[in-house]
């Protein structure tokens, strides 16, 4: 089928709704391509009507086009190309929406996250998932690379300063910051985590046991993605309650030391203190205290338990999924709350 004869058949599918009442113009548009896509009359990669025919050919308003263009990009059938036009992006018609998730790496607790904000989505939703692993020009890429494809973003994003223009070239109200928020002159949705009064809490609320040891030692890379907070509150925390410490930027392969308590946020560091601590016989919670950062099932049950502080990513995912199916996709800005788990490594 030459490109005029595929045009005119989707003008007849659009047309064949205008006896539908309860259609408004915007609809007829939007069900009109959709059945088209089902009728096989457009495919994946064909090219949509201009903007410029269809005012021509419908006598419909330029904004009431690109409302229903808008709509169709929301759902992921369609793509929008700057200066080319629009695409069929999807053969499937059933989708409601098109979503790009982009996070840090598959940690974990980022993985926790996943799980309930895919179920919490269903089955009619395509998500398409990336990692910019904490690198900048990973997350520029990723950035530049998904925006006018989707109908919805959910960005673990960098706090960089250059992470404010950059997201600008996303619609505001399409965009939900999640783990961290950032302060950007836009009014962006997040559902994230707090880091530096919550942080102070579970220190000052395990001052007492960690007074117990001679030190307290914080394993903290300066040039890592960690969260800058988490350090202001440990420097703050070991200032208020005279605590020993010492930060340094990482743990040396056997170089546990009774008598010690070491906090760290790298998992990995975390389970190589626990080998030594195994070699070497020590007791958790009297030769050596552990505390870590982001709960998992894995820390809740290897040597008896791990003391943690954490937000819930489960209940952050399925937020997250709640936000993008909001038929208005209604202001969001909400904390989830850090909790402390007191466990026997102290």
């Amino acid at each position: 089928m030459n490109s005029a004869n595929k045009m005119k058949k989707v003008f007849q599918e659009i047309i064949k709704l205008e006896f539908v009442n309860t259609f408004s113009k915007n609809d007829r548009i939007v069900n009109g391509i959709l059945n088209a896509i089902d009728e096989n009359i457009l495919k994946k990669n064909d090219p949509l009507p201009s903007v410029n025919s269809m005012i021509k050919e419908l006598g419909f308003a330029r904004q009431t086009i690109a409302s229903a263009y808008q709509e169709l990009v929301h759902k992921g059938v369609v793509e929008s190309k700057n200066r080319v036009g629009y695409f069929v992006a999807s053969k499937n018609s059933n989708q409601t929406i098109k979503v790009a998730l982009v996070l840090y790496a598959f940690d974990t607790f980022q993985e926790t996250f996943y799980e309930n904000f895919r179920k919490g989505l269903g089955e009619n939703v395509q998500l398409d998932i990336y990692f910019h692993h904490y690198n900048w020009g990973s997350f520029k890429s990723i950035v530049e690379d998904v925006s006018g494809k989707y109908g919805m973003y959910v960005i673990a994003s960098i706090p960089d300063p250059r992470t404010k223009q950059l997201l600008k070239s996303l619609p505001t109200n399409r965009v939900l910051l999640v783990d961290r928020y950032i302060e950007t002159e836009e009014d962006y949705n997040y559902i994230a985590q707090e880091f530096k009064e919550s942080s102070y809490r579970a220190f000052e609320a395990l001052a007492d046991k960690i007074k117990k040891y001679d030190q307290l030692v914080f394993y903290f890379r300066q040039s890592s993605a960690d969260p800058q907070d988490i350090l202001s509150s440990f420097n703050e925390f070991v200032n208020d309650f005279q605590i020993d410490s010492v930060i340094e930027e990482s743990y040396k392969k056997g170089g546990l030391e009774k008598g010690k308590v070491y906090f760290t946020i790298n998992n990995l560091e975390l389970f190589s203190m626990l080998k030594d601590a195994k070699l070497k016989g020590f007791e958790l919670g009297k030769d050596v205290g552990f505390i870590s950062h982001n709960d998992d099932i894995v820390k809740e049950i290897i040597f008896d338990g791990i003391t943690t502080f954490s937000t819930d990513f489960a209940e952050m995912g399925k937020e997250a999924a709640t936000w993008v199916l909001s038929e208005k996709a209604e202001k969001v800005k909400k904390i989830i709350p850090t909790v402390l788990i007191d466990r026997n490594s102290l």
